[in-house]
């Protein structure tokens, strides 16, 4: 069976690549906890957007889709899901829900993630949903000629059970150890966990629930704030290369947990970054939608579409964002290049 020992995270030997990256996400983090104390009215916008964003992002990685306007609906629970996939859609939701209000109660132990897994799966009536696989699954590969093979062969049905409670005990004693960084290690976690692929179907879908919610219980939220889900969708080509190179070698302790580290750091690190671009404004000034359209312009250094300028401010309506725009060139402070939909804007 595998042995889970996270003590080399202990050892110091890290590559300089991730020492950096942790300082900068520790440096992105203070800014945006400061930031959350004075504007939180914005963050309480910024999280009801991403809240759509991550349980849209989180269902399109595993194929499960709908319409933008279906998954609002969902989200904010203003409709009942229609069929199979909506029903996915809301059971993602529900356990979203849990894990933003309730972090601080939950625990990466096997009681939890069985509960969130039954919440996950219990708007689709599956009955799987809260227990471990009882048939031994593989993970798949098609290649060029359309031919399948397995990539990769999870811990057996019989020994899941024995092996989460190994994970559940390798975490707790690793989280208790002062010198292992707990940012290093939460990867870690989430890589064991998906090469263990310890329920018959939701496993992905799992692994991004835990990843919010070892990184919540640990101060690191921006995901609630700019969609870390959707950061892995955007990226997924990188996710999932990360993830075969450090599950290689997993079943007989011989892999390197290193590429994943840094693929989940970076995920992370956009995280933050796509919250510090949200305001990008003068310091002391009042942190209006008017003001983060007009900062988000001016500090840009190539010209930004209005669906550019969109996406960095989700929560501005493109109506005002067309109005500011609108203001921004009478005035002469920027000038539009192009015209109708392919405009464009930069400062004069």
């Amino acid at each position: 069976m595998r042995r889970f020992d996270y003590s080399f995270l202990n050892y110091g030997l890290l590559p300089a690549g991730l020492v950096t990256l942790t300082a900068n996400i520790a440096s992105l983090k203070t800014m945006a906890g400061v930031r959350k104390e004075e504007y939180a009215k914005v963050f309480t916008e910024l999280e009801s957007v991403a809240k759509i964003q991550s349980v849209k992002s989180s269902n399109a990685i595993e194929g499960i889709v709908t319409s933008d306007e279906r998954i609002a609906a969902i989200v904010n629970q203003n409709s009942a899901p229609l069929n199979h996939n909506e029903a996915e859609i809301a059971g993602y939701r529900d356990a979203l829900n849990e894990i933003h209000l309730g972090f601080s109660h939950i625990d990466f132990t096997q009681r939890d993630i069985l509960r969130l897994h039954g919440m996950m799966m219990s708007v689709t009536g599956s009955e799987y949903g809260g227990q471990y696989k009882t048939d031994d699954n593989v993970i798949m590969e098609v290649d060029a000629a359309e031919n399948h093979h397995v990539r990769f062969r999870p811990t057996s049905a019989s020994d899941t059970p024995k092996a989460m409670e190994q994970l559940e005990l390798a975490y707790l004693a690793a989280r208790d150890d002062a010198n292992i960084n707990q940012l290093l290690l939460i990867p870690c976690v989430i890589l064991d966990f998906l090469c263990m692929h310890p329920f018959r179907d939701g496993n992905g879908r799992m692994s991004r629930l835990l990843s919010l919610l070892l990184l919540y219980k640990n101060g690191y939220d921006a995901g609630k704030y700019a969609s870390f889900e959707e950061q892995i969708n955007h990226y997924k080509t990188y996710y999932y290369e990360s993830l075969r190179q450090s599950s290689t070698g997993w079943e007989n302790n011989e892999n390197s947990y290193f590429p994943f580290i840094e693929n989940f750091l970076s995920t992370l690190y956009m995280c933050y970054k796509e919250l510090d671009r949200r305001f990008a404004v003068v310091h002391g000034k009042r942190v209006t939608k008017k003001a983060r359209i007009e900062a988000t312009v001016l500090n840009s250094l190539t010209p930004l579409s209005k669906a550019e300028i969109c996406r960095i401010l989700p929560d501005v309506s493109p109506t005002t964002v067309e109005a500011v725009l609108g203001a921004m060139v009478k005035s002469g402070t920027i000038k539009r290049i192009g015209t109708t939909r392919s405009a464009r804007y930069i400062k004069t």
